[in-house]
């Protein structure tokens, strides 16, 4: 009578029977590297191949079984396993192979249903087993033949695991091995970059293989495994949605194999793994972690920049094998950046201009602590470069934060014994340079008033060998202009032009021979108050830089936008 083994001993003969049949303990190398390369024999299979490393996916409270076969006694045997996203319970067994096994024999089979069952039925010899979310591997020097099972359960959620099982653990070693002193030191600490140095994988300084190394940081945790962290940097990745549990499907498309979805149970299947576009913005914006990777190749020493002042982070390293891909975790380490140095508060006295720089990115406090009782308080900026944010705070209370630009005026109620302070953020582009002025009495303004256009406007036909005519905006408000021209090469460009647009440069910086005029100027109506005025003297041909400034009851000036003119070559 003719008997089967049971399924998964048979899935293991049949699948060895179609590569030809990979012999165990000793393997065709040729025939094993084949193997590899085609990933579908042994994907969403129960079989574990000998010297190479799987991936597999767990739903939570359902076990998943692995089987492989030791063919001859007093064989050295590894499994490691390695938990990726959750803690994994895992047990290793050996059972006998039954007496048929052979296939020697007649008479009717046992139906596969019931032969799986029976070795399912059978606990066989527990050998190992580990729960936790650790690199954990068995290791035995000398092992009888049989067939092993390896069980597998997550408890606590869906997640990726991976497999690797040997027979020739002395000769293969596909993870790199750690030094004596595997742990990470953090050599220099600053307020936005630390260092770290560990020790060479004795894999790359002894053995000469192929060893680089990854750099992980992140503010939540150290990662046991590099799979951790890829299982974390890819969990929005639609590739590796699992589907739902009860499908018996792998979180593969089986397009991916070369299979196509004939059946509807296989339509049904694909359509679970892709997910609505909705979700994927979802997932997208919820991993927008603080999590890098970063592979240095063979260094030991590297630093890290970029980060917060005064924050905790967690650095790991990983040495990889670059041939096979299989990686091995240094004892992580955690550091705190150092704080931000404490900006001290500029003191701001009552009715007098402060000048004020802010570096690029920074950041600038200046503290007011009226002596006397008052009614109102003022506040008069002008920013004289690119526009600045401005926060101002009555003891502690924010009352007001906007991004301002050009000359602005704030006043507030007064209060007793109140203390302000304001913040000044520099813009991303460049430095901001300021001057600030707060005061308690409100009869005089420091900074001239200006209108919404501070452009100057040239009329091309006025334009002579020897004259430009322009035009700029006034107020209602009695204010004196003072005009002046420098004469420039051909080749000046708008981002010359752009690196003297400092309004707080006032005229006491110009040569005299630059200045053509100046004169009092405003209008009750504010729809007429324009002026012009004509400049003569000029070359034919050359070009000019004009500017205008405004200047106020307290001698402080606004320089208008400069304008670049050019006269008639020929008249």
């Amino acid at each position: 009578m003719m008997t089967f083994l049971p399924s998964a001993v048979t899935m293991l003969l049949a699948l060895s029977v179609f590569v030809k049949a990979q012999k165990l303990p000793t393997r065709d190398e040729e025939l094993f590297q084949m193997q590899l390369e085609d990933k579908s024999l042994f994907h969403d299979s129960s079989v574990i191949p000998d010297g190479a490393e799987i991936g597999g996916y767990l739903f939570r409270d359902n076990p998943k079984r692995y089987y492989f076969v030791v063919e001859e006694d007093n064989t050295p045997l590894a499994v490691t396993v390695t938990p990726c996203d959750a803690p994994l319970e895992w047990r290793l067994s050996l059972q006998e192979l039954p007496e048929d096994a052979s296939g020697e024999g007649s008479g009717d089979p046992e139906p596969l249903d019931q032969q799986k069952q029976q070795i399912i039925n059978e606990e066989g010899t527990e050998l190992f087993s580990y729960k936790g979310n650790d690199v954990e591997s068995f290791v035995a020097s000398s092992s009888p033949s049989g067939l092993y099972q390896l069980e597998l359960i997550s408890t606590e959620k869906d997640t990726h695991f991976k497999v690797y099982a040997t027979t020739t653990p002395e000769s293969d070693q596909p993870y790199p091995e750690l030094p004596y002193d595997p742990r990470i030191d953090v050599t220099s600490l600053g307020r936005t970059t630390v260092t770290l140095a560990w020790k060479p994988s004795p894999t790359a300084s002894l053995l000469k293989q192929p060893v680089q190394y990854c750099v992980v940081l992140n503010k939540e945790h150290n990662f046991k495994s590099l799979c951790a962290v890829e299982a974390k940097i890819n969990a929005d990745d639609a590739f590796m949605m699992a589907p739902k549990p009860g499908l018996d499907f792998s979180p593969f498309d089986f397009a991916h194999f070369g299979f196509t979805a004939d059946d509807d149970s296989v339509r049904d299947r694909s359509i679970v793994t892709k997910p609505s576009t909705k979700l994927v913005r979802q997932l997208a914006a919820k991993q927008k972690v603080d999590l890098q990777r970063m592979c240095i190749g063979n260094k030991n020493i590297f630093t890290v920049s970029d980060l917060k002042p005064d924050t905790q982070y967690y650095f790991d390293v990983f040495a990889v094998n670059t041939l096979t891909n299989m990686s091995t975790a240094y004892v992580g380490t955690f550091a705190k950046t150092k704080e931000e140095a404490k900006q001290k508060n500029v003191e701001l006295k009552d009715g007098k201009v402060t000048d004020v720089f802010v570096k690029r990115k920074g950041a600038k406090f200046l503290r007011f602590a009226p002596v006397s009782s008052h009614q109102k308080v003022a506040f008069y900026v002008h920013s004289c470069l690119d526009a600045v944010q401005i926060q101002i705070r009555r003891d502690g209370k924010l009352l007001l934060s906007q991004n301002i630009e050009g000359v602005r005026q704030f006043q507030f109620r007064g209060k007793p014994k109140a203390k302000y302070l304001l913040r000044l953020k520099g813009s991303k582009k460049s430095a901001s340079v300021l001057k600030l002025l707060a005061s308690t009495k409100l009869n005089k303004q420091p900074f001239p008033s200006l209108p919404q256009d501070t452009r100057i406007k040239a009329f091309d036909k006025l334009r002579t060998c020897s004259s430009v005519t322009v035009a700029w905006l006034g107020t209602q408000d009695r204010n004196k202009f003072c005009v002046y021209k420098k004469e420039v090469d051909d080749n000046y460009t708008e981002d010359q032009k752009k690196r003297e647009q400092n309004q707080c440069m006032g005229p006491d910086t110009r040569k005299k021979s630059e200045k053509v005029i100046c004169k009092y100027f405003h209008s009750q109506n504010i729809h007429k108050a324009v002026t012009t005025e004509t400049i003569k003297g000029l070359l034919p041909g050359k070009s000019y830089l004009l500017d205008v400034y405004v200047i106020g009851h307290g001698g402080h000036s606004v320089k208008y936008q400069s304008k670049l003119v050019k006269t008639r070559k020929f008249c």
